[in-house]
């Protein structure tokens, strides 16, 4: 066998292995457990533990009154939940409006030094044993709170990651393939957090035990990645709640998804430089085996391998009078030409949805290499930046 056939077999099942394998696998590891596993614990109807419901916010005018007449609107009860809305360095008239709700309480400062750094600074405000996080650009289901806070009946929880869900929207083809995607990821979610820890929690809406908080370096670009692992690595565990759900449009233009998967990217290449205890399986043995099908291999060798599978199949098919490598060079061509429509049709606003879904596919790995080489030459800032979303059906 030559070299170049080993670099294409050993990129085609990496591939595999990372988008479909691990999950197959994983469903198989839970279904063994399930026949191991005695019945849970009766819940607790009276645990309400008091919580504050926490936004970092910039410049969000538009949407702010929405989201705060929706944070209030939780089912929680009243006066066991406070609000901290923290608007750093925002500009326009969010503080305003912000100040007409007495309920919630406003930090500002003029100084923009980014989402962590925001959250650095309330959380050392914040007094209640719970906090849950929440991004400005999301609206919560009424007993979202609630159903996160049921969680933490167990002590060896540490955080309860929510549920994001993507509105139909009026825009183009975005949603679909963002939405697909979060569909998938969901049930990895859910088949993670069964069989130990969900593997990082989305900032769209998370809760944590403020005691195991600790402040993260201001440059941090994923933060909830960064704050859920920091938690993991101490003992606790990641739980998933579906029920309770964060829900928020897709991004207005292929443009401003373009620059927030870059952004995702380039911080993960940055989590994985300071988690790097994480890949020992001696130090962590619950944790290594998720965390590097999960998340490391679709930062580094996943798209990697996609790039070679193709390389090595066009020139086995030049070197090698083989039919397998003829058929799957011609599988590999369809695919990418699908996915080259998928991108002219998404430029022209025109939904096709199988067309998009493997355009979405090859448009999600791109971003890994783009974002690594921001990473690389220090390009990546931690200040957010507002990203335009697409408007709701109503």
């Amino acid at each position: 066998m030559s070299i170049w056939s080993v670099i294409f077999w050993t990129s085609i099942i990496l591939v595999c292995y990372s988008y479909v394998g691990y999950g197959i696998l994983l469903y198989i590891v839970i279904r063994i457990k399930r026949l191991w596993q005695g019945n849970s614990a009766p819940k607790d109807p009276t645990f309400e533990p008091e919580v504050t419901f926490l936004v970092a916010a910039y410049n969000e005018e538009d949407f702010i009154a929405e989201k705060i007449v929706n944070s209030l609107s939780q089912s929680y009860p009243k006066e066991k939940i406070q609000f901290i809305f923290v608007t750093d360095g925002s500009a326009d008239r969010t503080n305003e409006i912000i100040s007409q709700y007495p309920a919630v309480q406003l930090l500002y400062d003029p100084q923009r030094k980014g989402k962590m750094a925001a959250v650095n600074r309330a959380m050392a405000l914040v007094k209640t044993p719970f906090v849950v996080l929440s991004d400005a650009n999301t609206l919560l289901n009424p007993t979202a709170v609630a159903l996160l806070m049921k969680r933490f009946e167990d002590d060896q929880v540490g955080v309860v990651a929510g549920e994001k869900k993507v509105m139909p929207t009026t825009g183009a083809a975005e949603a679909q393939g963002e939405g697909m995607y979060w569909k998938y990821e969901s049930l990895l979610k859910k088949w993670d957090a069964e069989l130990y820890s969900v593997m990082g929690a989305a900032g769209e809406l998370i809760a944590i035990r403020t005691a195991l908080f600790e402040q993260l370096p201001e440059d941090t670009i994923l933060d909830d990645f960064m704050l859920s692992f920091r938690i993991n690595m101490k003992g606790y565990t990641v739980m998933y709640e579906p029920a309770a759900y964060a829900m928020e449009t897709s991004s207005a233009s292929l443009g401003d998804e373009y620059k927030r998967k870059v952004r995702i990217c380039a911080g993960g290449f940055q989590s994985m430089g300071r988690l790097l205890p994480l890949l020992n399986p001696f130090r962590y043995p619950k944790i290594t085996w998720q965390y590097i099908s999960h998340r490391v291999l679709r930062w580094t060798l996943a798209p990697l391998g996609l790039l070679m599978a193709l390389v090595s199949n066009l020139i086995l098919i030049v070197t090698v009078p083989n039919d397998i490598y003829i058929i799957t060079g011609i599988a590999q061509l369809c695919f990418y030409t699908a996915a080259l429509a998928g991108y002219v049709l998404t430029v022209r606003q025109i939904k096709a949805k199988y067309l998009y879904i493997p355009f979405y596919f090859v448009f999600m790995n791109v971003t890994v290499f783009i974002g690594c080489i921001r990473f690389l030459r220090k390009r990546q800032s931690a200040v957010w930046e507002r990203a335009q979303r697409s408007v709701a059906v109503q």
